[in-house]
């Protein structure tokens, strides 16, 4: 059994920001992370450029310096993997926490895929990008059915159906219509949604005007088959070729991770039970930084927001070993 006075759970930056702050206190705590550091971004399509400027993706004070004013998703991750190595942020990579429970005597016992610790604080910073939101219909989980998109170049001369209609949807798109891919786009809403980039939107509209990216509004996905995507625009059926499909339908959190924990959860929003001050939740010592504070709505925190959870968090902590 391993002692450790604070273990984070997720090595995201949100999680990196949080083990920094804490450091900073004089504390010494420890991030397990099931895949490697910032493994979300590194799961980023290969050549996506991010919505803020660097200085917004800044933590630990490590100055995030580059020639353009946005970052590239590989620039990201040289930017985190520097940081850990200068700021000596312990780290144990591809270990999965299987297991966080409080315990009698107030510790916390978690169990991973390698190690048990005992911890007097955790702190929960898993994101939510690992649990894709299903569409919950037959065919949905094919293996042509992805629900990430790296890159486009493995669906040249395909066709390829895109579900969704936000950024990650648009993005893909645009990839793949360039790369040879015979695209159509489905989605739900009745026109283009308000959060896609607007610097995105114009190239988009244009390949829609010109025939190079099939647009269907209102479209509602009824199944997947082998080769065939079926949908509806009111009462009317329509099938299109699909030899790949991306649903490009948003991301959720873990709720079962959070309420095995013993943390109340609110089942229509989807946001734990927590202080805004402090970050603790109802479960004293057990903590939660980045999304995973939002619940549902990915679209309340991100890293430029959910970095600054870890320095309330380590005040948290050391105004109770006062």
């Amino acid at each position: 059994m391993i002692r450790e006075e604070i273990v984070i759970v997720g090595g995201g930056p949100c999680g990196l920001a949080a083990a920094i702050a804490c450091m900073e206190q004089g504390f010494s705590p420890i991030v397990i992370e099931k895949d490697n550091v910032v493994s979300a971004i590194h799961r980023y399509p290969t050549h996506q450029t991010f919505f803020s400027t660097s200085e917004k993706l800044e933590i630990g004070g490590v100055p995030f310096v580059i020639e353009e004013r946005k970052p590239r998703r590989n620039q990201a991750l040289v930017y985190y993997r520097e940081v850990v190595k200068r700021k000596n942020i312990r780290v144990r990579a591809y270990e999965h926490v299987e297991n966080v429970q409080k315990q009698k005597e107030g510790h916390f016992y978690i169990k991973t895929s390698k190690e048990e610790y005992i911890a007097d604080h955790v702190i929960i910073a898993t994101g939510y990008y690992d649990s894709p939101n299903m569409m919950n219909i037959p065919g949905e989980d094919q293996s042509h059915v992805l629900h990430y998109f790296k890159e486009a170049h493995p669906y040249f001369d395909m066709d390829v159906v895109v579900i969704g209609g936000k950024n990650s949807a648009v993005d893909a798109a645009l990839e793949l219509e360039k790369a040879g891919a015979r695209v159509t786009n489905l989605y739900r809403g009745s026109e283009y949604s308000t959060s896609v980039k607007p610097w995105i939107l114009p190239e988009f509209e244009s390949l829609v005007r010109h025939e190079k990216i099939n647009m269907v509004f209102n479209a509602e996905v009824v199944e997947i088959t082998d080769n065939e995507v079926v949908y509806q625009v009111g009462e009317k059926v329509e099938r299109v070729p699909a030899q790949f499909v991306f649903a490009m339908t948003g991301y959720h959190p873990d709720h079962s991770f959070l309420r095995e924990m013993g943390v109340l959860v609110d089942r229509a929003s989807g946001r734990p039970h927590f202080n805004p001050d402090s970050m603790e939740t109802n479960v004293e010592g057990l903590y939660i930084a980045g999304v995973i504070a939002a619940g549902n709505n990915a679209n309340e925190i991100f890293i430029e927001n959910g970095r600054f959870h870890g320095a309330q968090i380590a005040n948290s902590i050391q105004s109770k070993k006062k």
